[in-house]
């Protein structure tokens, strides 16, 4: 079976093969690419295009590699121990599964996100090398080895945040999504709103591509931000003589907080507006 794509998400040729090669290996997919562009989303379309269950693991600063095998709780144990609880006999009552065991004793072929691996420990990686290598880790408390039944589709994100490993770059199949072209873009946009007006579409775009390349802006405007201002426009039935003015006063587009998600960036426009209008003056 081979991904192309989904009704929900607008895949590029180069991330089908990514994806397809990926599966056929059975290696880590690592998905890099700009915030906002579909790396996270890209998972449960894969999931759902093989009809396979999407387990997710999201990743933050404090994560641990062993918290995605297993947890062993030894306090609650000791407290029931203390309390004479009969649970204490069976130490497999304290252990708590991680998202890794989970994937590997999935009854049908899994997709595990391992999403924003890079906000972790710069030794997160490395503590996964052997077990995303051969599927398969020891649980020291009982003494058994779990073994994936299935090795699941492993799709793993990263913001580039931090550099990751050598060893561990060379066990996964590597893409980076680019940002989307005009015409990428135009079908993304049709995906979530498909009866949206060309005009306002076409209007929309070009601001949005030339704020994207406005110098100096701290935070560029992805995809979903793009999103959501165009949902705003449409929820405000903004007249399109507001977008397509071509007063140089008016860089900061209408309802621009879902655009803009800094201060720096706004005072940026606002003195582009400013500069823009002493010069006209």
């Amino acid at each position: 079976m081979k991904f192309a794509g989904t009704d929900n998400y607008v895949a590029t040729d180069d991330l089908k093969v990514a994806v397809n090669a990926a599966a056929t290996l059975r290696r880590p997919l690592l998905i890099k690419g700009e915030p906002g562009t579909g790396k996270t989303v890209l998972a449960k379309e894969v999931a759902d295009a093989f009809g396979c269950e999407l387990i997710e693991w999201h990743i933050k600063s404090t994560t641990k590699a062993q918290q995605g095998l297993y947890e062993y709780d030894a306090v609650s144990r000791l407290r029931d121990s203390q309390l004479g609880d009969e649970k204490v006999k069976d130490i497999r009552n304290y252990i708590k599964k991680g998202k890794l065991w989970e994937a590997f004793t999935s009854e049908k072929t899994p997709v595990l996100l391992i999403d924003e691996i890079d906000k972790a420990d710069i030794e997160f990686p490395n503590d996964l090398l052997l077990e995303l290598d051969r599927m398969e880790f020891h649980v020291y408390e009982t003494g058994e080895t779990v073994k994936a039944k299935n090795r699941p589709i492993v799709i793993i994100t990263s913001n580039n945040e931090k550099e990751l490993p050598d060893a561990f770059l060379r066990r996964c199949f590597f893409h980076f999504i680019k940002f989307p072209d005009p015409e990428t873009m135009k079908d993304i946009i049709a995906v979530h709103y498909p009866d949206i007006q060309q005009a306002l579409v076409r209007e929309a775009l070009n601001i949005f591509f030339d704020m994207r390349e406005v110098p100096g802006l701290k935070k560029k405007p992805s995809t979903s931000e793009l999103l959501d201002w165009l949902k705003l426009l449409m929820a405000e039935d903004l007249p399109l003589d507001v977008l397509k003015s071509k007063d140089p006063s008016k860089l900061i587009p209408p309802l621009h907080g879902a655009l803009l998600k800094n201060e720096q960036d706004v005072h940026l426009f606002e003195r582009l507006a400013f500069m823009n209008r002493r010069q006209g003056a």
